[in-house]
Order: structure tokens, then C-alpha cells, then sequence
């Protein structure tokens, strides 16, 4: 998906295609918002007033890269978990038989539609507690793209939230229903959380 264009991308997300949707697109944004943290850090990196704290960021840099190549991955894993769950809402119902192929399949896809996203959640809240990182240790000239970074991140976490809960609902399997469901609220709770401190402090700090 992101070896198109940036214009390619945004035609495709605007038009009426199955994919790219919400999830990859929650991906790609929590990949921008991260790619903005590791900005605060490459211009923290090599200064004199900031040498206590060369190889804590340096290390943060390896952390960034690391999510936002993970980020990218899940841009084409929501692509590809979410085109079996499209075909199965267009199967046939007109018999019992054909009702029962289209549900099977429909709770198949539903697992895996469910799954990437709240993986994209995880990684948006990894994302955000390492933008506090970078708001406690980049350089204060960057500071407000460390805010900037933390706002897309929290914006893809609960954008991804939201994927995730749409394919719960439709979910028959109860106990895995409870488990996903419960682990997004863990995340979403915690990353909010943190995204709203590390904001507040940034705005407080530069106004």
C-alpha cells in the first residue's frame, strides 16, 4: 500500500474500495506521528546540552524505527485481513446451506479483521509512551512536534479502537470477544492517558 504515492494512496482511501480503509489508515498515521518523534530525536542527537541523554536517545531512535516499520507492515495486514471479510458479506443467503458457508466464513474473517487493528492499537500505545521519552529528553526547540507526534499517535489508537469494536460486535465466539475487548480498553485507557500528559506538558511548556 505505501509503495504508492502519497495521492495514490489518499484516491484509493477516498473511493468506494474495500481497502485501504480505517485501520490502514490508523496505521499510517501512527507512523507519521511517530516519524515526528524520531525528528526530535535526530535533532537532539550529536548536541552539547544535551550529551547526558546522547544514548538514551540514540536508543529511542532504534525504538522509533522499529515501530514505524512495524506501523508500515500493518498498513498492508489490515489490507489484506479485511478483503476476506468483504467477500464474505457479499456471499449468497438465499438457501440454509448458502447462510450457513456465508456465517462460517464471516466468523473467520472476523478474527483476523479484529486481530490487526488491535495490534495497530498496541503499537500506537508503544508509540505514545515513547513520545513521553521524547518530550522528557529531545530537544525543547522540537518540542511542539513531539506534541504534533502524540496527537496523531492517540488519534490512530482510537481510530483503531473503533475497527477493532466492529468486528467484536458481529462476533459469536464469546470468550474471545471478551478477551479482545478487554485487552482494547487496557490499551486505549493507557494510551490516552499518557498521550493527554505528554500534551499538556508540551503546551504548557511552550506557551
Amino acid at each position: 500500500m505505501l509503495e504508492k504515492t502519497c495521492y495514490e494512496f489518499l484516491d484509493e482511501l477516498a473511493s468506494k474500495a474495500p481497502v485501504p480503509g480505517g485501520g490502514g489508515a490508523c496505521a499510517y498515521v501512527a507512523s507519521l506521528g511517530t516519524a515526528l518523534g524520531s525528528m526530535v530525536g535526530n535533532l537532539t542527537i550529536g548536541k552539547k546540552t544535551y550529551a547526558a541523554v546522547q544514548e538514551d536517545i540514540a536508543e529511542m531512535l532504534q525504538r522509533s524505527r522499529k515501530l514505524m516499520d512495524r506501523l508500515n507492515e500493518l498498513v498492508e495486514e489490515d489490507a489484506k485481513a479485511f478483503l476476506p471479510l468483504s467477500q464474505a458479506y457479499r456471499m449468497p443467503q438465499d438457501t440454509p446451506e448458502q447462510k450457513k458457508e456465508k456465517e462460517e466464513a464471516l466468523q473467520g474473517a472476523l478474527k483476523e479483521a479484529a486481530a490487526v487493528p488491535l495490534e495497530i492499537a498496541q503499537v500506537c500505545l508503544q508509540a505514545i509512551q515513547l513520545h513521553w521519552e521524547y518530550g522528557q529528553k529531545g530537544s525543547r526547540l522540537a518540542l511542539s512536534d513531539v506534541g504534533c507526534g502524540v496527537v496523531f499517535c492517540r488519534a490512530a489508537l482510537q481510530g483503531a479502537a473503533l475497527n477493532v469494536l466492529i468486528n467484536l460486535k458481529l462476533m459469536k465466539d464469546q470468550s474471545l470477544k471478551k478477551e479482545m475487548g478487554e485487552r482494547l480498553e487496557s490499551l486505549v485507557s493507557q494510551g490516552c492517558q499518557i498521550a493527554d500528559q505528554v500534551f499538556e506538558q508540551v503546551r504548557e511548556e511552550i506557551s
